[in-house]
């Protein structure tokens, strides 16, 4: 295709409705999770500012990412940040060195994804991690967020009520939209019930703030293996299938790498990881967004641009998050992670053979569990891998 013609093919594939599509995909994904990234990045020790930088370049960066990717291969290509990954954050606690030893797990993580793209080897071996561990550990980070809800019920009733009887009544007429209504009536109530004025100017606007990273064998083993091995497992491989099952084929190992570098930009300013979409994918790859596949793609490129722009409203979503009742905000985190933590506690206990070691990793992972300041998340996957092949030794043996 020559460059004169390109720009016209572009015009002339571009829709409204796609535009509509883009725009839902990424209300729902930002407004969905933008809190649990909040309650992540300050689980590990990022200040106000610092989680508002992140925000805002893991909003600039998968919308960049998808812009380049979608209109590169003039397919759908969503990207999200890790909501899994966040969550994973949140249950992790300081590391010794602060929010820096966090940063430095971060750009690990993104060298580790731009790897797993390239080369086949460590995109085998995250694969071949047992799918009941996995998910089994994945539910594990998400319990602690996933009670928020009840919690926030058992302090403040009223409140705590008024956010998940929303999210249940929203759910039954258009589920994508459940958790973005339970945000909506969240932010009425703190509006009415907290002192806003008090936030000062100079915190609404964003500001990316550069940071030096640390690296330590603890972030390297406690924060940047799982978030990895979360990122892959939970968002990149899901986010392929939901584009083979929409009838596109992309090439997987490019599109890894790809949100591999747009983790590593985010990193030095706070984001934690950047890659394919799992949920939101669905919005922009399915026929909603356009009855023409090939015309599909806008719907992705849409929501990029989207994102670019909400993550410019960084500053003011982490000082209103900062002003609120952490009760509230971790009750919404915990409505938008309901759907993980099913589907990865499903994924972890479907076959009975392996029952036994997906508990065993559930529980070490949940129970929050710290060594050598290395989180629980892998020792779960330690505990679980231990049962795991002492059962496959068992049933040889037999």
């Amino acid at each position: 295709m020559t460059t004169e013609t390109a720009p016209a093919s572009l015009r002339e594939d571009f829709s409204l409705q796609a535009l509509a599509a883009g725009w839902l995909a990424a209300f729902v994904g930002f407004a969905s999770s933008f809190a649990v990234i909040v309650q992540g990045l300050n689980a590990v020790g990022a200040s106000q500012a610092e989680a508002a930088s992140g925000l805002m370049a893991l909003s600039i960066s998968m919308g960049l990412c998808a812009v380049f990717l979608s209109l590169r291969t003039r397919q759908p290509i969503s990207i999200a940040w890790s909501t899994p990954g966040a969550a994973l954050l949140a249950a992790t606690a300081v590391p010794e060195g602060g929010f820096a030893v966090a940063v430095g797990a971060f750009l690990v993580t993104g060298i580790l994804i731009v790897i797993a793209g390239f080369w086949k080897p460590l995109g085998r071996a995250v694969a071949a991690i047992p799918a009941p561990l996995a998910n089994a550990m994945l539910a594990g980070v998400l319990l602690g967020l996933c009670l928020a809800p009840v919690k926030a019920v058992a302090e403040s009733p009223v409140q705590g009520l008024l956010i998940i009887g929303t999210w249940a009544v929203v759910a039954r007429l258009r589920r994508l939209l459940a958790v973005p209504a339970a945000v909506i009536v969240t932010v009425m109530i703190i509006a009415a019930t907290v002192d806003v004025s008090a936030l000062r100017l100079a915190d609404l606007w964003p500001r990316p703030l550069l940071m030096a990273p640390t690296f330590t064998l603890a972030g390297l083993v406690g924060i940047a293996l799982p978030l990895f091995i979360v990122t892959m497992a939970s968002q990149n491989i899901p986010g392929i299938a939901v584009l083979n099952v929409n009838g596109y084929r992309p090439a997987p190992g490019p599109l890894f790498s790809v949100t591999g570098l747009f983790t590593l930009f985010s990193a030095p300013f706070g984001g934690h990881a950047v890659n394919l979409a799992a949920i939101t994918a669905a919005l922009c790859a399915g026929t909603d967004a356009h009855p023409d596949p090939q015309r599909r793609y806008w719907a992705a490129v849409s929501a990029g641009l989207f994102y670019v722009l909400f993550g410019l409203g960084a500053g003011a979503a982490t000082a209103f998050i900062s002003a609120a009742p952490p009760i509230l905000i971790q009750a919404v985190a915990g409505l938008a992670l309901f759907g993980a933590f099913g589907g990865a506690l499903m994924g972890a206990m479907a076959e009975a053979k392996d029952r036994e070691a997906a508990i065993v990793t559930f529980v070490v992972t949940a129970s929050g569990l710290s060594f050598f300041g290395i989180s629980g998340a892998f020792w779960g996957l330690v505990a679980g891998g231990a049962i795991y092949l002492l059962t496959r030794w068992r049933q040889k043996a037999s």
